[in-house]
């Protein structure tokens, strides 16, 4: 399927991360032009090779303004921004949410909420401009089936997830639609930390952690595995596309049945 982003310039953050190299290879087939964005340079050309050779590359951090702004320049140095795929993110501290600290709270609400509201405020007008763009957040399950131990990060992509709405629909009239896409359990490092640190607690493998994982903290997830990126890379693809064109402010799930709820 033609996705008629031929020439469209994407800047995916968190692009050293294997959903981040995994988008930005999809995008390319389609004849984009992704440029990848994350806090380490020695990664993010690593992410590049793998790629086969972005449209560029730049070290940031999300959280400081300046740097979103030097980033803005390198992109209009590049021929701007059409698509913007936010999946940068921590799942920060986790514990007894009543002994989380306030910089725990602001670390996830930093990095995961306001980097995405800061990229936005920054990017947007240039896509009103063209008439034409395309953003996409990456959420989580936590967003709307929130678990207690992972509080920070369940606060952070709840607003997330509200603040798309919000934002689509203002913008979708001028040719720029907001949506999400909430993956559950992937393979990530992020993921692949958790579980190593759990089979380091019980004493397991990695294969046992994530099968207790699954039958004690995922009893929905329906089939019983983590999925993978080359699974949720191709809906944030579709999201980023002319073919795409009549959804606005959705949320869409990658879940594997993960969350209960019917509604969103």
């Amino acid at each position: 399927m033609d996705l008629g982003i031929k020439g469209k310039r994407a800047l995916i953050t968190g692009g050293s991360g294997g959903m981040g190299i995994e988008v930005a290879r999809l995008l390319k087939q389609e004849g984009a032009h992704p440029f990848l964005t994350d806090m380490d340079e020695d990664a993010l050309r690593k992410a590049d090779a793998a790629v086969g050779g972005a449209a560029g590359v730049m070290a940031a951090d999300l959280t400081d303004t300046g740097q979103i702004a030097r980033l803005k320049e390198r992109l209009a140095e590049e021929g701007g921004c059409d698509i913007l795929v936010h999946a940068a993110g921590v799942t920060g501290a986790k514990g007894d949410p009543l002994e989380m600290t306030d910089d725990d709270w602001m670390e996830a609400w930093e990095i995961d909420f306001m980097s995405a509201v800061r990229l936005s405020r920054a990017l947007v007008p240039g896509m009103v401009e063209k008439g034409w763009g395309r953003v996409v957040f990456v959420t989580s399950e936590n967003a709307v089936q929130p678990y207690a131990d992972e509080a920070v990060y369940n606060a952070a992509k709840a607003a997330l997830l509200n603040f798309t709405k919000c934002v689509s629909m203002p913008y979708a009239p001028k040719g720029v639609l907001f949506n999400t896409v909430s993956p559950a359990f992937i393979e990530t490092p992020m993921t692949d930390g958790m579980m190593e640190k759990r089979a380091d607690e019980l004493g397991v493998s990695m294969d046992e952690a994530i099968e207790s994982f699954l039958k004690e903290e995922r009893p929905f997830l329906t089939l019983g595995r983590r999925g993978r990126v080359e699974e949720v890379a191709p809906v944030i693809a579709l999201l980023c596309s002319d073919r795409a064109s009549f959804t606005v402010g959705s949320a869409y799930r990658v879940d594997g049945g993960s969350v209960g709820a019917m509604n969103i």
